[in-house]
């Protein structure tokens, strides 16, 4: 399913082909965010054209139309169900829904993100109002009502939907949970983990693959003894979860990385800034899911080579230009002007917004691909630690 083609000699940076039923891979490789299963604005044709190679879905909110599949028993897999959603035979992910639940855990005082402050202190008074984890799983209030989700569960609906690649569950912490908290979360994710496998083995027949996550906080003895453990389970690849801050990405993969099979892919979790992107490569991850090129091209953020721009302000009215002079995507090789892509933004007609969002959406994922084939290209040859200092000198 995963082989790797070639090893960078500066860092743990890899190249790598990924097998899955509905396509082949090349590693490292950026992962787009489709929360329910497609791309608000685009068409399957418009998709295809930013040269995404996987996609990730979001169990949580597919969970009421994974159930409500019909002429099938509930345990058993559709491999179409994304992919009709997306109109496209493209791999796919889906995660095991743990992360919207802790979500919700907290009341208004403590919101819940994936990076927090450099400067941010531990809380023991971090209380979570809102859901119950037992050894049998999650249960949870959404709605004004009490929901549950265990490893069982999340197996069962991950199969319905039939994505090519799920994930285990786990017991996710919060950055500012203490180092007892994170020991007991440790512990209760390897049961959760072996509990996934086995309500997963009898199903997977047909090349799904599931992922295994390292859990562990901010602390390294938590870390590698998380990365050991999930490292040693049989699953077929392995995420690193939990939330931390910017500074201590890096840090954290050197921890965990040593400690998981060579021979299996590795993802990242709800990380992909451009900084991050790197960090990530170089320490051995072979994909990284994130939100930031979707959700801020829709907000009219657009991603250049020498950084990124706010399309929607006032000076871009009347400039002509394209987006970015050079650029191979479907904006700008359509000659659509950074004029036309704000007007359209601005007008209050939902159909001419929803055209703008399209053209925005289309750059930013073919620039965010882009990145990632011209990374791969640098690691085929040995460049890849010159071609991240040429990139980030100009990036800013």
């Amino acid at each position: 399913m995963f082989k790797i083609i070639k090893k960078d000699k500066l860092s743990k940076a890899r190249l790598g082909v990924l097998k899955t039923p509905h396509g082949v891979i090349k590693t490292p490789t950026y992962v787009m965010v489709g929360t329910y299963g497609k791309f608000l604005h685009l068409k399957p044709h418009d998709l295809k054209k930013t040269n995404t190679q996987l996609i990730i879905a979001n169990t949580f909110h597919l969970w009421p139309e994974a159930v409500k599949i019909r002429n099938s028993k509930f345990e058993i897999r559709d491999p179409s169900f994304l992919t009709k959603k997306l109109g496209l035979n493209i791999p796919t992910m889906t995660d095991s829904g743990g992360f919207q639940v802790l979500s919700l855990a907290f009341d208004d005082r403590h919101r819940i993100g994936k990076f927090i402050g450099d400067d941010a202190k531990l809380d023991k008074n971090y209380r979570r109002s809102k859901i119950k984890i037992t050894e049998k799983g999650v249960s949870f209030k959404f709605d004004g009502k009490w929901r549950f989700l265990g490893p069982e569960l999340s197996m069962k609906i991950q199969q319905k939907i039939g994505a090519d690649i799920i994930f285990a569950l786990d017991q996710i912490t919060s950055p500012l949970d203490s180092y007892d908290y994170n020991k007991k979360a440790v512990a209760m994710t390897d049961k959760w983990a072996l509990r996934c496998l086995k309500a997963s083995t009898k199903q997977r027949k047909d090349g799904q693959m599931l992922f295994g996550i390292v859990q562990g906080g901010l602390f390294k003895d938590l870390r590698v003894k998380s990365a050991k453990s999930i490292g040693s389970m049989p699953f077929d690849g392995f995420g690193i979860g939990g939330s931390y801050t910017k500074k201590q990405i890096s840090q954290i993969l050197k921890w965990i990385v040593p400690h998981l099979p060579e021979e299996k892919p590795r993802h990242l979790l709800g990380v992909g800034k451009i900084e991050d992107i790197f960090e990530a490569v170089e320490n051995g991850m072979d994909s990284f899911d994130c939100v930031i090129p979707t959700r801020e091209a829709r907000h009219g953020r657009l991603y250049t080579k020498t950084g990124h721009m706010d399309i929607r302000r006032g000076y871009y009215t009347e400039d002509g230009k394209v987006i970015e002079r050079g650029c191979g995507c479907p904006t700008c090789s359509k000659k659509i002007s950074r004029a036309k892509i704000r007007s359209l933004l601005k007008n209050p007609t939902k159909e001419k917004n929803a055209a703008g969002q399209r053209w925005c959406l289309m750059h930013n994922m073919w620039f965010f691909n882009k990145l990632l084939e011209d990374i791969r290209d640098s690691i085929s040859k040995n460049r890849l630690n010159k071609f991240k200092r040429k990139f980030l000198k100009n990036f800013n």
